[in-house]
């Protein structure tokens, strides 16, 4: 059977949508707390805008550039940007539906009160009035449109304001645009006397006062207005003498990127709508009239309001007890390797390893890689420390981590700054392998120990991504670290691994090889098993390879998070394949792969997802586990993954999410919160569990 043909393959694109139709899923389940759900409607938001900016903008872009280009699925870049319009058309107004008629009346209900000027008390009006003249008025510059003004260049997702306008007693229409800084906040605050939290927006106070910035000139609509502009970086690193100018140079280009999506309210008139599409050199099915407010990502601001039973409980993650009854980090991974499971287990103890480092007369170096990092990470300032007590510290930055740019270039002239040893790793590749290094003498030998992640050093991600990392010194894995420190930080041509898979050298292969052996090792009375936990499955090889398994028998569970290519269920190529995502509480982060054959298991973890650009245009690291008992921790995990009835979605075979079939009387059960109350009793969990060979 061919199977490369397209019928076998889902859009990627189409695929993210889906995913991020989950997320909305969330915002529309009234078993979430009220303001959770909002912070749901905010993140399908920011998705969004992230897709047009960088996917449904290399859409555009093939199909400017006149390009015979056919994904996997076979779908021409014409058809696939149709069917997007659509799909994201039918979306938002899902999305605004459970906004207006669902959350915003429920949070008023409970005293948080979005008001518009009509009906507010006269000394409301006075203080905002007082608030536009002293607070707004001055950042505001008014930008007229005619022939000795041009359209002016509006800034990528900012808000504006399309004003009309006439002079008195005229009836030429003239046009201006208000764009509205940044800094200003987006929801401001009103005194109340009842005890209520009241919210005026700051495009409808700019609304309301905008006569101010026109005197003697009538007044006749004002617009909001947004637009999403092609922020991809055009990167040719091979021409580049200098990185780091060469992103921040493309960074300034990214503000002048071609419209791609224009946002309008549902009241501005078909002549203003036409009037910005022509100006911007859009066709209708970039338009998108919004039957609520612009920009919901903001709304994410409701989430810091002190209305503690709106939200969801709060956690404490919990601390290892192992490290904890240790009391020096670096003896408790030389007793045994530690993994770490967070959200539920404290990011701490990553912090306090680089700190402990930092501090101890015996380290002697620290090597760190940095991909996306928190704005006050004690990581960084760890290794800053280091490099004042003596250590030799180097720190490798990816700096096309995608917008993350800005900040990342301000990491490693910081870190450069103290004397950090700052690299950018490999030229034509974007490093997002996770690990950190400590290199320490210990009595007659030098010892290095490791930390590998499936995720960001990130603490304040840390505590709503799901991500697993280990603490360990094998000496055959820092052998592996050393060498791909090496590899990133000077010139090496290193191909043979002791335990890592590295891409794009070893990793596809790797993986490959591994299903292979699974495969060759199926028999009916001792079946193999495969399970595979990725944030995304898009590569061709990679699915060819679990069709090619299912059809040898072999049972295969995947669950992805996000966009999956594959498709489940079809007769005689993938009827022994199940797919499921989990959408919830916290993001699943977690890259496992786990092969069982022949009464052995091998279990890895690791920083890649199976995509093209993963596998050939990156540099990830998969490592295996090697201790039993950490083996069967996260073995137990997917089983509790593939138990989960309340957030899982499974996929049926023409591409759908459906709700997981729940029996009469059978438990209900909820990954993300069975998982909450197991960390409780951490200690009891990891004297108990059994080892897994």
């Amino acid at each position: 059977m061919n199977l490369s043909k397209s019928k076998f393959y889902i859009n990627r694109e189409l695929s993210w949508l889906k995913f991020n139709v989950r997320v909305l899923e969330e915002a529309a389940d009234t078993s979430h707390p009220l303001l959770e759900r909002l912070k749901f409607i905010s993140i399908f938001s920011s998705n969004l805008d992230e897709f047009f900016m960088i996917r449904v903008a290399g859409v555009k872009e093939q199909i400017h550039a006149g390009l015979d280009y056919k994904a996997a699925d076979g779908l021409e870049p014409e058809e696939l940007l149709r069917r997007l319009s659509v799909r994201v058309h039918k979306a938002v107004d899902q999305q605004a539906e459970i906004l207006e008629k669902d959350i915003l009346p429920k949070m008023k209900k409970k005293g948080i009160r979005l008001r518009t000027m009509q009906g507010m008390r006269n000394h409301q009006k006075e203080y905002l009035e007082n608030y536009f003249k002293e607070k707004v008025y001055p950042l505001l510059t008014p930008l007229a449109i005619d022939p000795s003004h041009p359209f002016p260049q509006i800034k990528n997702l900012g808000l504006n304001l399309l004003v009309e306008l006439r002079v008195p007693y005229q009836q030429l229409l003239k046009q201006g645009v208000i764009h509205i800084p940044a800094n200003l906040p987006r929801f401001i605050p009103l005194p109340t006397e009842n005890g209520s939290s009241d919210f005026v927006l700051i495009e409808e106070v700019i609304t309301r006062f905008a006569h101010f910035l026109f005197p003697n000139m009538k007044l006749v609509n004002i617009y909001p207005f947004r637009i999403t502009r092609n922020a991809d970086l055009d990167l040719s690193e091979a021409e580049a003498d200098d990185l780091l100018k060469l992103i921040e140079r493309e960074l300034r280009k990214r503000r002048l990127g071609t419209v791609i999506r224009l946002e309008v309210g549902k009241d501005m008139e078909k002549h203003a709508r036409e009037f910005l599409m022509e100006k911007m050199n859009l066709d209708g099915d970039d338009l998108y009239v919004t039957q609520t407010y612009l920009d919901l990502s903001a709304f994410s601001y409701f989430l810091k309001l002190n209305y503690p039973d709106l939200k969801d409980a709060k956690f404490r993650p919990m601390l290892n007890p192992h490290i904890v009854n240790s009391r020096n980090i670096f003896k408790a991974i030389r007793d045994q390797d530690i993994l770490l499971h967070h959200p539920y287990e404290s990011f701490n103890h990553v912090s306090d390893f680089v700190q402990e480092a930092s501090q101890d007369p015996k380290v002697l170096a620290i090597k760190q890689t940095l991909y996306r990092t928190s704005g006050k990470s004690p990581i960084v300032k760890a290794l800053k420390e280091a490099v004042e007590n003596g250590k030799q510290v180097t720190a490798l930055i990816e700096l096309k981590a995608r917008f993350d740019e800005q900040n990342n270039i301000e990491w490693a002239r910081e870190l450069d700054r103290a004397g950090v040893n700052v690299v950018y790793g490999i030229l034509g590749l974007k490093t997002h392998c996770k690990m950190c290094m400590v290199v320490r003498q210990e009595e007659n030998k030098i010892r290095r120990y490791l930390h590998l992640s499936t995720g960001n050093y990130n603490e304040s991600t840390a505590r709503i991504y799901t991500d697993m990392g280990l603490l360990t010194c094998n000496e055959e894995m820092a052998q592996d670290a050393s060498a791909l420190f090496n590899l990133l930080t000077g010139y090496s041509l290193q191909e043979k691994w002791n335990k890592f898979l590295v891409a794009p050298a070893t990793l596809r292969p790797g993986i490959l090889t591994l299903i292979q052996e699974t495969v060759a090792s199926h028999r009916d009375k001792d079946p193999a098993y495969i399970a595979i936990v990725v944030n995304s499955l898009v590569d061709p090889d990679m699915i060819r390879e679990l069709y090619k398994a299912s059809a040898k028998g072999v049972k295969i569970d995947l669950i992805v998070r996000g966009i999956c290519c594959l498709m489940p269920g079809i007769p005689d190529v993938s009827e022994n394949i199940t797919v499921r995502s989990i959408v919830g509480r916290f993001l699943e982060h977690t890259r496992v792969f786990y092969f069982k054959r022949g009464g052995q298991t091998r279990v890895f973890l690791g920083s890649a997802d199976l995509m093209e650009r993963n596998l050939n245009r990156r540099v990830e690291l998969v490592f295996p586990l090697l201790d039993p008992k950490i083996k069967r921790r996260v073995v137990e995990v997917i089983e509790y993954m593939l138990k989960d009835n309340v957030k899982s979605r499974i996929m049926t075979t023409d591409g759908s999410y459906v709700l997981p079939k729940v029996e009469k009387g059978s438990e209900i059960f909820n990954v993300h919160e069975h998982l909450l109350k197991e960390s409780r009793n951490v200690k009891k969990k990891l004297d108990t569990i059994e080892p897994l060979t």
